[in-house]
């Protein structure tokens, strides 16, 4: 008998929490319809912005560099040959911003000693028809190329390891370009040369 009691109460006590919770939802409905109203805009303002954000994270464009040699030869590491044995690097698909590494050797073929120089040319911009559309580059370079032998000296039949780093710009006019045009790889001539 005291433990139907107890139940009746505490029945009684749930029951009297819900009534005044349903009571408080219902007097406060406006407040909770303004906080859902809020929280549902926020979502979906957060997700457009998201959205349209990754399109330029995700932005990527593959890539390949001829490779030209003067007074060096160049082989090994991230070098790969065409059909018709003409150097080249793949530089793999690249995203703007982010930073890309290749390797390779270089030995002198000069019999004095030299210094190394570096240099890109003929870059060329694809679009998805495969059509060039360089001449719309809305910036002078759009890549950064660098590397780790900038006025190195070499000797005759000296062999060093060289580390070229490439970067696509991450300025707002060349994603721009990129978006506008469709931009599916691009291309360019690797120069190494020796100064004597």
């Amino acid at each position: 008998m005291w433990v139907a009691c107890e139940l009746k109460r505490a029945s009684e006590r749930v029951r009297q929490f819900l009534n005044s919770l349903i009571g408080f939802l219902w007097q406060s409905k406006k407040t909770i319809m303004l906080i859902l109203i809020v929280a549902v805009a926020t979502i979906a303002v957060s997700t457009a912005i998201a959205m349209w954000l990754s399109r330029f994270d995700n932005l990527h464009i593959p890539s390949l560099g001829t490779l030209r040699t003067t007074g060096v030869e160049a082989y090994g590491g991230d070098i790969n040959l065409t059909q018709d044995g003409e150097q080249y690097i793949d530089w793999g698909t690249i995203y703007t911003g982010m930073l890309v590494n290749r390797s390779f050797y270089i030995r002198s073929k000069t019999n004095v000693e030299t210094t190394l120089n570096f240099t890109i040319a003929n870059l060329t911009f694809l679009d998805s028809n495969g059509e060039n559309v360089t001449e719309y580059l809305p910036i002078e370079m759009p890549l950064i190329p660098d590397w780790n032998c900038t006025d190195t000296p070499i000797s005759p039949d000296q062999e060093i390891c060289v580390n070229f780093t490439l970067q696509a710009s991450i300025d707002t006019s060349f994603i721009n370009y990129l978006l506008v045009y469709e931009v599916t790889g691009f291309s360019f001539d690797m120069i190494i040369r020796v100064i004597e």
